[in-house]
């Protein structure tokens, strides 16, 4: 375990590097929710039945879930780029434990994902957001906001490991744009027609989108919502412990068997 430990904190010290050296990518990555955040707020909100600064409120952590799950595109992203390079298949032939690599590299995605979350909350203040819950169930919001991203990481490096080309993970990672549509993260689901609501509701960004309202204090749980919706803490808690299971060991393993 310490042995991971020093691995993995060794590649996630490469990482960042990687990203401080590449700063036009990492201010796009860090303004862009920022820039959703005043458009989807001030021109779909003047849309909908919601009054404009109680949309802004319902959005935030919408989108606060819907950059998370980004982890997974930007997982896939810079696997593919390290294996097209030849970058993982150096890292192979070093004495370093075999998990060091990919736990590497979602720590440090972690690390500038917490970062940029402090600006978008500013921003969300701002613009008229405001936390309504305890200051603790605040705190609990963030930590699971960070452990959806680490998990949609870990899915992100095993899907990266398996294409193994730049072009192809951008253009699969493209195609994950269409999963926060499909969520509660922008608009309610009660319109929605009874499969695309159950559809979307099973979606795990709708559970923790549904559970950072809940803890903030921004929305109520809807009635009638499935499962993971109507108990939003417990149903992220499991999609998080569920996409961990699965894809750290498949990651791990597909990084140790290269070709």
């Amino acid at each position: 375990m310490s042995t991971l430990a020093y691995d993995g904190g060794a590649m996630m010290g490469r990482q960042l590097r990687r990203i401080r050296n590449n700063p036009g990518l990492l201010i796009l990555t860090q303004t862009m929710p920022i820039t959703m955040l005043l458009f989807f707020g001030y021109v779909f909100g003047s849309a909908l039945a919601m009054p404009g600064a109680q949309y802004r409120s319902f959005l935030v952590p919408g989108l606060l879930v819907a950059t998370a799950a980004n982890g997974l595109m930007t997982g896939m992203f810079q696997a593919a780029g390290d294996v097209h390079r030849g970058v993982t298949d150096r890292f192979r032939t070093l004495p370093v434990s075999r998990a060091a690599v990919p736990l590497g590299q979602a720590a440090a995605d972690l690390i500038v994902t917490a970062a940029g979350t402090v600006p978008f909350l500013l921003v969300g203040l701002a613009v008229g957001w405001r936390i309504e819950g305890s200051a603790l169930e605040a705190v609990g919001a963030v930590g699971l906001l960070l452990l959806f991203r680490f998990a949609t990481s870990w899915a992100g490096i095993f899907l990266g490991l398996l294409t193994r080309n730049e072009e192809a993970a951008g253009q699969l990672g493209g195609a994950t744009f269409i999963l926060p549509l499909l969520s509660n993260a922008y608009i309610p689901t009660e319109g929605l027609p009874g499969w695309l609501r159950t559809l979307a509701e099973w979606n795990p960004i709708s559970a923790v989108t549904m559970a950072l309202r809940d803890l903030f204090g921004n929305a109520p749980v809807p009635d009638g919502a499935a499962w993971p919706v109507a108990h939003p803490v417990a149903g992220s808690l499991a999609w998080c412990a569920v996409l961990l299971a699965v894809f750290v060991p498949l990651a791990v393993r597909r990084y140790a068997r290269g070709e």
